[in-house]
């Protein structure tokens, strides 16, 4: 980033190309010169060197004076620096990962997609990393529960890192059931020493408690307690989905039903001062990400700092050089006889 402090010095450079024309105009013509009857005999005669360069000391005086005026605008180079400075918000993103969310109905609503045997974890575990890649500064951990719940991943900034530990989740690495209580208290445990101005859990779930030791009304008032907001999300429709089911002719498909307990999922929301959403297809999951995203926006401020450094010492020194040169050029080598 460069820039002239005083740019209006800039106007003089006119009187550069006035000055040159005026000495070719009347100063040059009025040198003495000798008079001979006939040239004939120097028609054959080569300029020497010393006389090409007689118009050299006119030609540095006129850069001299180019960089004189240069300097005179005072040009300046600079070195911008940001600091950005974020309120940032820690996230815990709870998914439900009890048998049920191999269940196979949250098909694409647009009628030139592709329908494929995607299941209500894949649907999730696609729009949760979609939440997480579009996030910048929060902190974001990942808790995951069915008969009981654990800690995936702890909040983070490191979002390679959380979206790896997103894709080894999988039906079957926690005993089957569904602990919302115990989701939403080991959640909230980690939120609990967080020193962010905002602290948010998002949960999501196909079904209703039926496991753990705690009510997930009682820990919904842990959460306002602390002053940690709650987001639930019902994934799945309203009909009997379909289950895969392993045979001896391969995997088959049956229609069970699986009832979510949005009662609960509600009053859990308006506990934690959040939102209950449902989310039927990979379209409605996303868009409620991103409104949740919209709601807990994370505050950024960027200032911009730039520092200049002066350049004209690098102008001014080679035209004090220029002007020596051409003194000597034009008294001493170059020196006319008058």
């Amino acid at each position: 980033m460069s820039r002239f402090e005083s740019p209006w010095f800039l106007a003089a450079l006119i009187v550069v190309p006035l000055l040159t024309a005026a000495y070719l105009r009347w100063v040059r013509p009025r040198r003495a010169y000798l008079q001979f009857s006939s040239l004939r005999l120097l028609h054959d005669a080569r300029p020497t060197l010393r006389q090409r360069l007689h118009p050299l000391p006119v030609v540095l005086r006129v850069i001299a004076l180019l960089l004189l005026i240069l300097a005179l605008a005072r040009p300046q180079s600079g070195v911008s620096s940001t600091t950005v400075e974020s309120e940032g918000i820690d996230i815990i993103l709870a998914l439900d990962i009890s048998g049920s969310m191999l269940a196979v109905d949250m098909m694409p609503e647009s009628r030139g997609a592709t329908r494929r045997d995607v299941s209500r974890l894949d649907v999730s575990k696609r729009a949760a990393r979609e939440f997480i890649e579009g996030r910048v500064t929060d902190r974001i951990g990942l808790v995951v529960f069915a008969g009981h719940a654990l800690t995936q991943c702890p909040p983070t900034v490191d979002y390679p890192v959380l979206l790896r530990f997103l894709d080894e989740v999988e039906v079957g690495q926690i005993d089957d059931g569904t602990a919302i209580g115990t989701a939403l208290v080991t959640a909230v445990n980690r939120l609990r020493d967080s020193e962010a101005k905002s602290r948010v859990v998002v949960l999501l779930t196909d079904g209703a408690n039926n496991a753990g030791t705690v009510d997930p009304i009682t820990a919904a008032k842990v959460a306002k307690a602390l002053a940690v907001k709650l987001y639930t999300i019902g994934a799945g429709r309203e009909e009997n989905a379909r289950f895969p089911v392993e045979t001896f002719f391969g995997r088959q498909y049956v229609r069970q039903h699986s009832p979510i307990d949005e009662t609960t999922l509600k009053k859990i929301a308006e506990i934690g001062g959040g939102r209950y959403f449902r989310a039927t297809s990979p379209e409605k999951l996303t868009e409620i990400y991103e409104e949740i995203g919209e709601m807990e926006r994370t505050r950024i401020e960027t200032k911009q700092y730039v520092e200049y450094s002066e350049l004209a010492h690098g102008l001014v020194l080679p035209a004090f050089a220029l002007l020596l040169l051409e003194g000597l050029l034009f008294h001493v080598v170059l020196r006319r006889v008058p």
